[in-house]
Formats: C-alpha cells, sequence, structure tokens
C-alpha cells in the first residue's frame, strides 16, 4: 500500500512538473517580423535574432519574407492590413510612415517610451526621435539612417588623369572628371547618379541640396517646381547630355561599379558593406560627400524605422523590447558593421568597443557622418495617394535620363502630375 501511495504521489509530482513546464512554455511569444531589402540585411537581421533572443529566451522572433524595396513593403503591409495579417514588427521607409500613421495602423509609442528611465540617456536624441514623429507622437523608431554619397573608383579617375585625393567638391567639377573616364573607352562608364532609388529620394536630395523643398509649408500645393527644382532637373538633364550618363536600372550600376567599368556611383550609404564585398579588393575605392550647392542646403535622411502593428498587449510588450534592442546601442552597431548605414542611436559611435575603433579603420563609412549638418527629413507626402506620387515622380524622371522628354518639360509635368495626386 505504501509503495501504491508513493507511486500515486510521485506521479502526481511528475503531472504537476510536466504541468508547470507546459505552462512556461506556452508564456513563450513568437514575434513576427518584417523588413525590406534582403540583399543589405538579411545578414544583419540574423545576428540580431541570435543576439535578442539570447537576450530573452521568453521571445522567439519569426522573419517574415523579406519585401523587396521600400515601396513594396508599405504596398505588402497595406494589404497585410486589411487581410488582418500584419507583423508585430515591420520595418518601413522613414518617409512611408505616414501611411500608417494617417490610417490608424501603426502604434502610438508615447506609453511605452513614458515607462523608460532616461530615453535620451540610452541613445534616443530628439533629432532621430523626429525622423518618426507625426502630430507630436512618436510611431517609429529609426532603425538605420543614410544620405546620398559618393563612390569613387581611384584606378579609373587616375587613368582619366584625375587625383581621387582631390576629387571634386561642384557637379561640374564632377562632369569634367566623367567626361574624362568615358574617354578611355572599354566600355568604361563615367558617371551614374541613382536617380531611381525609391522613386524620389535622390530626386529629394538634389532639390534639398540647392535650397528646395517639396512642398508649401500648408502642403497644398507642390513646391518642387520653383527655382531649386528647375535647377536639380536642369542638373540631371546635363548629367545624361553632357557627363554621359547611361540609362542604368540601379542593380546595373551595382554591377558596373563592383566590376571596375563605373568611375563616380551616387549612391545610398547603404550599400557600403554591399560595395566591400563587391569589389572585393580587385580596385582601391573611397567615398565623398554629396554635392551641396545652394543656400540653405539640406540632404533627405533615408533609411527604415521600426513601427509597431501589434494590438496585443502581450504582443506589444514583446515587440516594445524588440524594437529597443535593434535600434538601441547594440543593435546599431551590429546593424552599422553589417550594412554601412549610420547608426540611429548615439552612443555607439563615441564608445571604443562599439563603433569608435570601427570607424577609424573604415574611413568611407565617416562621409556620411560627415554629412550629419545638412540631413532632414526624407519628405512623405500627405494623403492616401503617397506612393502614386512617388512612382508620379519615378516616371517622369525616366523621361529625362532616356531623353525622351526635355528636362523643363518633365518637371511641368511632374507638377501636374503630383498635383492631382494631392487631398482636396
Amino acid at each position: 500500500m505504501k509503495n501504491y501511495l508513493k507511486a500515486c504521489a510521485a506521479g502526481v509530482a511528475a503531472l504537476a512538473m510536466f504541468a508547470g513546464g507546459a505552462a512556461v512554455a506556452q508564456t513563450k511569444t513568437t514575434l513576427n517580423v518584417q523588413y525590406p531589402l534582403g540583399f543589405i540585411f538579411d545578414k544583419v537581421f540574423t545576428q540580431l535574432k541570435t543576439d535578442f533572443e539570447a537576450a530573452n529566451p521568453d521571445i522567439t522572433v519569426n522573419y517574415l519574407p523579406a519585401y523587396k524595396e521600400y515601396e513594396d513593403a508599405a504596398q505588402t503591409a497595406l494589404r497585410q492590413a486589411i487581410t488582418k495579417q500584419l507583423p508585430d514588427v515591420s520595418l518601413q521607409a522613414i518617409n512611408l510612415q505616414r501611411l500608417f500613421v494617417d490610417r490608424k495602423i501603426a502604434t502610438d509609442l508615447t506609453p511605452f517610451i513614458a515607462k523608460e528611465k532616461d530615453w535620451a540617456g540610452q541613445g534616443f536624441s530628439p533629432s532621430m526621435m523626429a525622423l518618426s514623429t507625426y502630430a507630436g507622437k512618436p510611431y517609429g523608431l529609426a532603425f538605420a539612417a543614410s544620405t546620398p554619397i559618393i563612390y569613387i573608383n581611384d584606378d579609373l579617375i587616375r587613368k582619366a588623369g584625375g587625383d581621387p585625393e582631390k576629387f571634386p567638391t561642384t557637379w561640374d567639377g564632377i562632369f569634367d572628371l566623367a567626361k574624362k573616364i568615358n574617354a578611355l573607352g572599354n566600355d568604361n562608364v563615367g558617371l551614374f547618379y541613382s536617380w531611381a532609388i525609391t522613386g524620389n529620394w535622390m530626386w529629394q536630395a538634389l532639390v534639398f541640396s540647392h535650397g528646395g523643398k517639396m512642398m508649401s509649408d500648408d502642403e497644398k500645393t507642390v513646391a518642387f517646381d520653383k527655382e531649386p527644382g528647375k535647377k536639380s532637373i536642369a542638373l540631371l538633364g546635363r548629367m545624361v547630355q553632357e557627363a554621359g550618363m547611361p540609362d542604368l536600372t540601379p542593380e546595373a550600376s551595382r554591377a558596373a561599379f563592383f566590376a571596375g567599368k563605373l568611375g563616380i556611383w551616387t549612391e545610398s550609404t547603404s550599400l557600403l558593406r554591399v560595395a566591400d564585398e563587391g569589389v572585393a579588393g580587385k580596385f582601391k575605392w573611397r567615398t565623398a560627400r554629396f554635392p551641396v550647392p545652394g543656400p540653405d542646403a539640406k540632404l533627405p535622411t533615408g533609411g527604415a524605422a521600426a513601427m509597431m502593428f501589434a494590438t496585443d498587449p502581450a504582443r506589444q510588450a514583446a515587440a516594445w523590447k524588440y524594437m529597443k534592442f535593434i535600434t538601441g546601442a547594440a543593435g546599431a552597431t551590429t546593424m552599422v558593421k553589417g550594412t554601412g548605414y549610420m547608426p540611429p542611436n548615439s552612443l555607439p559611435a563615441k564608445d571604443p568597443a562599439m563603433l569608435k575603433a570601427y570607424y577609424a579603420e573604415k574611413p568611407n563609412y565617416l562621409t556620411s557622418l560627415s554629412q550629419q549638418p545638412f540631413m532632414t527629413a526624407w519628405y512623405a507626402f500627405p494623403g492616401d495617394n503617397n506612393l502614386k506620387i512617388i512612382q508620379a515622380i519615378k516616371d517622369r524622371l525616366q523621361t529625362v535620363v532616356d531623353k525622351s522628354t526635355k528636362p523643363d518639360a518633365a518637371l511641368a509635368g511632374m507638377a501636374t502630375d503630383v498635383g492631382k495626386l494631392l487631398p482636396k
């Protein structure tokens, strides 16, 4: 009888242990996350998942298939909102966050930040928080930040008689050098300006660098058709007509630079790590600052921000932990080393254990940091037609690059197209 009672007691204890283990297992949260540009970010997010889960064993990060690009990220998420299949955390382009705020899809992060001790002291600076603030409320945490820079093939420039140590700071000087590289023949290309990135980022870079803006202060009429915009569209035309810029896709321009056939390549800092791997020591290359010819010149801050789409309180708590981690000092360090974007967090660049020593060894990565005084918000067009406006701008820029339309006519058409798509 005693043995029977002992056996029963042991069974009850085992069941209790099993039930306790099941309860622990049931409390584990699986967090669905989706990000864009897999060719840039896959390695980074794989490492972030490993590090985050090690620090948070009660949360498993599940990555949904990467969005192809920023516009695809927004379109996919908008469809997911309709079918109620949104990820808990979504990485969206800085200029497309407004879509999710206006449609009340994004979560206001104010209550979460309010519970944090010394938020700014954790490296979340007001300037970076401003990139995701709408109507005074934060709806995202900047994850990666970039400015347009110039990638230079030292070898081609020297062959053309130039000095990469004294790279031109004006577009006129750049065009003169590009023409000399073109004259080398052998399929060498002097200049490519990646005008098609996200449809309008590099267009904004031209307009802002000339002291212009996208819209009127009341956001009712376009402003990119004013004098700075006229200078900008004329400059794009000169890139084609004078500097011999070919009509390439962004992918083709990358391949040309990595193959050593493109001398001057204007692109985003986001491709620094990709360029390191693509060039792979075949030639010497460096980066230079983007020309800023206008008064009160600015450059749009590109990149992505983490937004919370989760609505369940438990999943929101897990999402907040993850968002803080990937945008905090440790996550930012991993992101910078894996991409070339600027850190959204103010702490790593000053810390010898994080990025200070890294930047000392990677001078190409410092160029974008030197442009911080010119950084401004990547403009988000108002209303539900944001994505259509971006496409309309891209379509008009294409006609300049393929020489089917004169620059001034393309600008007039662009202003008309965008005007029709603005909120009435």
